[in-house]
């Protein structure tokens, strides 16, 4: 009686294949290897074998890149100036929205209402972790000025044109809640 196996099974998109020990049952000689995809990269076997799940051998460990070191804060001077076209200083309309689970958000620029308005709410903007952008600031001084006055609360320079369309936004400043838009 033969102890050797009689069959090797593949599985290829779902369905079986049987590849029996004559080299010819399915019209390819058995010693040939039809490669589907190779998209290379790095081996993942030293993964495997952190996790003991393969067999251990004899041969030299593979040696992985060193992390790698995460680069500088960005210039955020490089990002500046700041200009929201869709957006300028006036009074905002209270009204609701339903946006459940959104953290709360306000917009400022470098301007006298802005400036008045966030030592005004400062408080309040603290209490909701409530995170700033900044849509009009023309240098890091401007930016480093209002962030004195809004004291350990973020604020981010960036442009909120596609906000201000989504949100029916034409003036700042403006506190965006998952309730509400008030000034």
């Amino acid at each position: 009686m033969n102890t050797r196996p009689l069959a090797l099974v593949m599985w290829c998109c779902g369905s079986g294949v049987l590849a029996s020990e004559n080299p010819t049952a399915l019209g390819t000689p058995a010693s040939q290897l039809i490669v589907v995809a190779d998209l290379g990269g790095a081996s993942a076997l030293p993964y495997y074998r952190a996790l003991n799940l393969l067999p251990a051998r004899t041969e030299p460990p593979v040696s992985l890149p060193p992390p790698q070191v995460p680069r500088s804060k960005p210039d955020e001077a490089a990002l500046l100036p700041v200009h929201s076209a869709h957006l300028t200083p006036g009074p905002v309309s209270r009204r609701i929205i339903r946006a459940p689970g959104l953290t709360p958000f306000f917009l400022v620029g470098d301007d006298p209402r802005s400036r008045a308005w966030i030592t005004a709410h400062r408080d309040t903007l603290q209490r909701l972790g409530a995170v700033g952008f900044v849509v009009q600031v023309e240098s890091i001084e401007a930016l480093a000025t209002l962030r004195a006055l809004a004291r350990g609360i973020t604020l981010a320079p960036a442009s909120a044109d596609d906000l201000a369309r989504r949100l029916h936004l034409t003036h700042y400043p403006a506190l965006v809640t998952a309730t509400g838009i008030e000034q």
